[in-house]
């Protein structure tokens, strides 16, 4: 999952940031309106988290706009009125989702997961192949019983070769949908993940490497 921020307070963007990323998220961060509508309009988020009172461009245009122009990509608008009235006029400019400020880091979460899902298309609870179990929801992964120790990017990274059953995934969409914009695109990041994965996964292999195509999962 791919989540943009669009938040001013620098400290509170920071620490979502931090705390979805330890989740296995890949996260942006705009500061403004403008930066936020700039990135929408450039990279298929899957979830927005909005604050409502952005300087520049107004957290309700950013609403506006986005539902128009990516009417797949999730919008949970934040604010610090948490009125009857402000809940409808969210919903009704176009969010997903409402919640107001201060929240509880967990609800904010299980909110964007939960927007996440309803965006993509739909995927069993958990996750199979070739012995592997994935349980995204847990953040439980295990193979043949025996459970995987896994860094975020590493499960997020089984995590959406599993959910692409088969399908080759290059890198390039890898590095796009599991890392953020601070990813060097002529990083090695993702065969170093491949790598670390397969020796966690063991054999018999899983982890297929397709010649100028990418990466499959599947028993060969």
């Amino acid at each position: 999952m791919r989540v943009l921020i669009a938040e001013d307070e620098l400290r509170l963007a920071d620490a979502i940031a931090r705390g979805l990323r330890r989740q296995g998220i890949a996260v942006d961060l705009a500061g403004d309106g403008s930066q936020a509508l700039a990135k929408a309009r450039v990279i298929r988020y899957d979830v927005l988290v909005l604050d409502r009172d952005l300087p520049g461009v107004h957290g309700d245009d950013v609403c506006r706009t986005v539902r128009e122009e990516r009417p797949e990509t999730g919008i949970l608008m934040l604010t610090a009125a948490g009125g009857l009235r402000e809940r409808v006029e969210g919903l009704d400019l176009g969010a997903d989702d409402y919640l107001a400020k201060p929240f509880d880091f967990p609800e904010l979460t299980a909110r964007v997961r939960a927007l996440g899902r309803r965006a993509a298309v739909p995927l069993p609870p958990v996750l199979e192949c070739g012995g592997i179990r994935l349980d995204p929801s847990g953040r439980v992964a295990s193979r043949t019983g025996q459970r995987l120790i896994l860094s975020a990017k590493e499960f997020a990274v089984l995590e959406y070769l599993l959910a692409s059953a088969g399908r080759v995934v290059s890198a390039e969409e890898l590095l796009d949908r599991v890392w953020d914009e601070a990813a060097d695109p002529f990083t090695t990041a993702v065969k170093q993940a491949i790598f670390r994965l397969r020796a966690k996964l063991g054999d018999p292999p899983v982890i297929h490497t397709v010649r100028e195509g990418g990466y499959r999962i599947g028993e060969t």
